[in-house]
C-alpha cells in the first residue's frame, strides 16, 4: 500500500522506515567521528564521491574511470582509516544487545541458574585512593563488573587476598616491586597486581593525560570494568568507564559514580577476555 505518489515515485511505509533507519545510522556515525580527524577524512571522501557523480553525469570518461578505481577501494580504505571508530560503533551495538545476559531473562525466561553477584566493598578502595592521592603515590585500580578479566590478571602477579586498605597501600608503595601496573579487584578480593592493561589509541585523548590515564581508558573500552586512576604528578583522581574518563574527582564524587555504575545493569554483553 502506497502513502504518496509523486509522478513515477511511489512512497510506502517501508520506504519511510528505510529512510528513518538510514538517518539514525548516519546520525550515530556522525556522533562517533564528530570533532575528530576522522570526520574530516569522512567529509573529504564524500566530496570525492560527489565529484565522481558529477563527472559521470557529464560523461567525462577518463576522469570517471580514475574515480571509479578510487571509489572501488574506498570501502577497504575507510575500514583502515576508521578502524577505531568502527570498533566504537560495534561496541555501541554490543551494548544494546544484552538481553541474553540480563539476570532476569536468564533466571526466569531461560531457566538458567544465576549466582548472586558478590558485593564489592568500596570503603577500602576509597580510603586507599584518598591516601594515594594525598601522598602523590600514583595508582591504577581496576574494579571488575561483569566481564571476565582473567587475561589481564594473568599478565601480573597473582595475589588472591581479601581486599583491604593496608594491602592496597602496600602494593602501591614507593618501594614495592608491585608498584608499577594495575591492581585488579574482583568480588571483594585483590585478584592480581602489577597487571598490564590495554592502552587506548584514541587520538582525542588530551596530551596532558599520561600513560596511566590511557591505560585506564583502554581497559574501560575493552571491558565493562571501572578503572580508578591516581596521578603520581598531580595527585588527582579520575575514573574511566565505557571508554570515557571523569577527571579531577573528589572522594565523594568517586564513591557516587562507582556506586551508580557498578549497580546499574551492564550495557554490553558479558565477555570473556
Amino acid at each position: 500500500m502506497f502513502l504518496l505518489r509523486l509522478g513515477f515515485l511511489e512512497i510506502g511505509w517501508l520506504d519511510i522506515l528505510d529512510v528513518a533507519l538510514v538517518a539514525v545510522l548516519l546520525y550515530q556515525i556522525y556522533n562517533l567521528v564528530r570533532g575528530s580527524i576522522a570526520s574530516r577524512v569522512f567529509v573529504g571522501y564524500l566530496l570525492v564521491y560527489l565529484v565522481y557523480l558529477v563527472v559521470k553525469a557529464l560523461r567525462l570518461n577518463l576522469l570517471t574511470t580514475i574515480l571509479e578505481y578510487f571509489i572501488s577501494v574506498g570501502a577497504l580504505a575507510l575500514i583502515i582509516i576508521f578502524q577505531h571508530e568502527i570498533r566504537r560503533f560495534l561496541l555501541l551495538i554490543g551494548k544494546s544487545t544484552n538481553a541474553v545476559n540480563n539476570r532476569f531473562i536468564r533466571r526466569w525466561l531461560l531457566r538458567q541458574t544465576v549466582a548472586d553477584e558478590p558485593v564489592l566493598l568500596l570503603k577500602p578502595i576509597l580510603d586507599a585512593t584518598k591516601v594515594l592521592a594525598d601522598e602523590f603515590s600514583g595508582g591504577l585500580i581496576v574494579v571488575q563488573k561483569n566481564d571476565d578479566l582473567e587475561k589481564y590478571a594473568q599478565s601480573g602477579e597473582p595475589i588472591n587476598a581479601d581486599l583491604s586498605k593496608a594491602l592496597l597501600l602496600a602494593i602501591f608503595g614507593q618501594y614495592s616491586p608491585l608498584h608499577d601496573g594495575a591492581v585488579i579487584l574482583s568480588g571483594g578480593r585483590i585478584r592480581a597486581a602489577r597487571c598490564i592493561l590495554p592502552v587506548s589509541d584514541d587520538a582525542d585523548i588530551p596530551a596532558a593525560l599520561g600513560f596511566r590515564h590511557r591505560a585506564g581508558i583502554g581497559m574501560s573500552e575493552a571491558t565493562d570494568a571501572a578503572v580508578i586512576v591516581i596521578s603520581e604528578e598531580t595527585g588527582r583522581i579520575s575514573l574511566a568507564t565505557d571508554g570515557e574518563m571523569a577527571l579531577n574527582l573528589n572522594i565523594s564524587e568517586l564513591e557516587n559514580r562507582l556506586q551508580v555504575y557498578l549497580k546499574q545493569p551492564s550495557n554490553r554483553p558479558v565477555r570473556s577476555v
